[in-house]
């Protein structure tokens, strides 16, 4: 059981593909992340794509996993997000959504 009291924590990495750089995806999906009260990071890579780790409440991860995959920013065009290491949790290793440059 988590010791903040949010029931089991989920903790995974995220790559997005597809037009997700230069449209302020990253910053979409801090906001997002920080609205549902995960924690993490998300980074821009050489390859084009936007990727990062998600830390949180199960169910909150899961929303967030579909805010990826259909939303993102209002200008990007995601093609696929890839979901791996993928693993429940006891507590956060992130204190907040930070975006790395």
């Amino acid at each position: 059981m988590a010791s903040d009291g949010e029931g089991a924590l989920l903790s995974l990495h995220y790559e997005v593909f597809g037009k997700v750089q230069g449209v302020f995806f990253r910053k979409h999906t801090q906001k997002e992340a920080k609205r549902l009260g995960l924690t993490g990071w998300v980074q821009n890579t050489v390859q084009g794509t936007v990727k990062g780790q998600l830390q949180g409440a199960e169910e909150r991860v899961r929303a967030m996993q579909t805010w990826l995959r259909n939303t993102g920013s209002p200008k990007s065009q995601i093609e696929r997000v890839e979901f791996t290491n993928q693993k429940r949790i006891q507590q956060r290793e992130y204190s907040d959504f930070q975006i790395i440059k």
